[in-house]
């Protein structure tokens, strides 16, 4: 019965390893006997954040699989450490900087600041490339025009590579070009954590001085991945002014913050700043309040990097597959600005 037991377990995959319980040597002990079972789980580090996780699903799956046996679940700490995953042989070794592009919710404008930052730094003279991690909302096919693009994949040095598409000098890697635009991407974390490793480290790259990440939305399996496949040189968070969404800014800030992650914050976006009506380009209507993010920055030690408005260039723009920092010189220069403080942070180490 112990060795039934031990291969229901290896459905319980560990978020951070992406590895099965069973592999990854977390199951110490199995015990059955008289309608009672006991499973022993030993976590590596202390106070591992998925333990609790874990621990709820090896039950659930006990209870199902046994539902006549009173199941046990123990949890120590401390141990063997367990045998490393191999790596993929991966081409990022040409990217000089990598810059997280997050935002604590949905609808911020993230996508669209990522896309016009990368033309800014072109713009600049940088070789840049963007990887759309939004696993489950890929807007960079649609910002840059790119939404019929099929990647090829080519063999060199004995691996697999992934050609990533390419607009206005910028290399561009989306699940979306894998997908059709009208099916829904019905994915696990494990499996949407899987595409995304093998978009990191199989398309050829090339030699990038700036890598920018479109992180999706809140904190959860992505983010974690990408933290543990990239060397991350800073995070820059993208907010509305309005008190709900600087709400979540929170969390973004902290996840970078948190004391096994410690990645810089380069600082804070206040995207939707103002509107600017296009016959009226001197006035300024506050939609959704005045320098929320703003105060937030100025209260936690992050810089606010800059105030972008609701303009109409920028929305065309994006709708229209050209990001408008390449077509309308006010919105090219509030970003230009942005881009140059991002550049000084990842240098310098922020």
């Amino acid at each position: 019965m112990e060795e039934q037991i031990k291969n229901l377990l290896r459905q319980v995959i560990h978020p951070e390893t992406q590895r099965d319980i069973v592999e990854s040597g977390l199951v110490e002990q199995i015990a059955s006997d008289d309608g009672r079972i006991a499973v022993t789980l030993r976590f590596t580090k202390a106070r591992d954040p998925f333990a609790v996780k874990i621990k709820n699903r090896v039950e659930t799956l006990l209870h199902e699989a046994y539902p006549d046996a009173a199941a046990t679940v123990i949890v120590k700490e401390g141990g063997t450490a367990p045998r490393p995953e191999p790596k993929l042989k991966s081409t990022t070794g040409g990217i000089a900087h990598v810059i997280a592009i997050a935002s604590g919710k949905g609808g911020v404008g993230k996508s669209t600041v990522t896309a016009n930052l990368a033309v800014a730094l072109r713009n600049l003279g940088y070789r840049v490339g963007i990887l759309d991690a939004d696993i489950y909302g890929p807007s960079q096919p649609k910002m840059f025009g790119v939404e019929g693009y099929l990647p090829e994949a080519v063999r060199e040095e004995g691996e697999d590579r992934i050609l990533p598409a390419e607009a206005m000098d910028i290399k561009l890697m989306s699940i979306g070009f894998f997908i059709k635009p009208t099916d829904a991407l019905l994915w696990r974390g494990a499996m949407a954590v899987n595409a995304l490793k093998q978009m990191i480290h199989q398309t050829r790259w090339g030699t990038l001085d700036f890598l920018l990440c479109d992180l999706p939305p809140g904190t959860g399996d992505v983010h974690l991945s990408i933290i543990g496949e990239l060397k991350i040189d800073a995070a820059v968070i993208v907010s509305t002014p309005q008190q709900v969404a600087v709400a979540d800014v929170v969390r973004g800030v902290e996840l970078f913050r948190n004391e096994n992650v410690r990645i810089p914050v380069a600082g804070i976006i206040e995207n939707m700043a103002w509107f600017t009506p296009e016959e009226l380009p001197q006035n300024r209507y506050y939609l959704f309040g005045r320098g929320g993010a703003r105060r937030y920055a100025e209260a936690n030690g992050v810089e606010l990097l800059g105030e972008i408005p609701i303009v109409q260039s920028i929305m065309e723009g994006s709708d229209e597959g050209h990001p408008a920092a390449g077509i309308d010189p006010r919105v090219e220069e509030w970003y230009r600005a942005i881009a140059q403080r991002i550049v000084e942070k990842a240098v310098k180490g922020c």
